[in-house]
């Protein structure tokens, strides 16, 4: 199997996008539902995240 290097960013997009939902403050149902959207529509759903997903708690 080869990864392209477009494959492997969205891959680390993703996997930094998902990392930060379940660290994030949101509710557990709107954990669920980033993660779903995520990993539904890697490219759309970190996008998405992006913009207007829950924001981890500031230190």
């Amino acid at each position: 199997m080869q990864m392209t290097l477009g494959g492997a960013l969205v891959l680390a997009l993703d996997i930094y996008a998902l990392y930060n939902v379940m660290s994030s403050d949101a509710s557990a149902v709107g954990k669920v539902l980033w993660v779903i959207l995520i990993l539904l529509l890697p490219i759309f759903g970190f996008i998405l995240w992006l913009l207007l997903g829950p924001r981890t708690k500031a230190r």
